[in-house]
């Protein structure tokens, strides 16, 4: 089950069914360490492998067609951090000396050696736990990001969130929500017509954001824990399942039922 603090998520995928994200927009800054099986990020460009012990680091609004592979018999798993564009910023803010670091441009790797396996697992048990403090969590999430940063691999600072970033952000405290036009404005301060225009200049809507998240949210649930379909679409604000299992498989080219052999 993905567990959060305002600025970290942490996630475990684990599934025994080989599938593949089409089009999958990477939200946050994303480090991954793969511990059984192979994933397979494709491009235009390219494609790229990680196998078990490997790491993955994405930055985000990068998109791909992801490809989870379990391995002969056994499963897919691995192990996720995401970093908001705010943590990304306090990042550059307290260690300035990286200021001068190429970031990270479509996807990089690393090596999940002893050091990086204890920093990045206390990182993730943190983040997992309800009792630890926000602070203890993005102290841990920090140490990631240095040691990462300490290897050369740095993510760009954002100063500024788009406009369907932040409807998307927002939309994904409580993706089960009944969203309006009217609440998400609210929400900003604006007026809904003003909402409309910024997010039509994007080529975006609040109810293509709302479909986005909803839709990604439930991927992430089927991907890591063992809730029924049904309950997933609940979660997810989907009061019919037929309804969303044929959004689901519009968007991804399969039913969510596809991950629960």
């Amino acid at each position: 089950m993905q567990q959060a603090f305002s600025d970290a998520t942490a996630q475990t995928i684990s599934t025994a069914v080989p599938h593949l994200v089409r089009t999958a927009t990477v939200r946050d800054d994303l480090v991954g360490w793969v511990m059984s099986g192979r994933k397979r990020l494709v491009a235009p460009a390219g494609e790229v492998q990680f196998t078990a012990g490997q790491v993955f680091v994405i930055p985000r609004l990068t998109q791909w067609d992801m490809i989870n592979e379990p391995k002969a018999g056994g499963r897919y798993e691995a192990r996720l951090i995401g970093f908001t564009p705010n943590l990304i910023e306090r990042f550059h803010q307290r260690f300035g000396q990286f200021s001068a670091t190429p970031s990270v441009q479509g996807c990089a790797s690393s090596v999940a050696d002893e050091n990086f396996s204890a920093t990045f697992s206390h990182a993730l048990a943190a983040l997992k736990d309800g009792e630890s403090s926000n602070t203890m969590r993005e102290h841990r999430a920090l140490e990631v990001l240095l040691l990462l940063a300490e290897r050369g691999l740095v993510f760009t600072a954002t100063r500024e969130l788009a406009w369907a970033d932040r409807v998307r952000r927002l939309v994904a405290q409580r993706p089960q929500a009944n969203w309006s036009l009217s609440d998400v404005a609210q929400a900003f301060h604006l007026g809904a017509s003003t909402l409309q225009r910024r997010l039509a200049e994007e080529s975006a809507s609040v109810s293509q954001c709302i479909r986005e998240v909803r839709l990604e949210t439930a991927m992430a649930l089927l991907q890591d824990s063992g809730l029924q379909v049904s309950e997933v679409a609940a979660r997810c604000g989907y009061d019919s399942h037929s309804r969303f299992s044929a959004a689901f498989r519009e968007r991804f080219g399969y039913t969510p039922s596809h991950l629960r052999p």
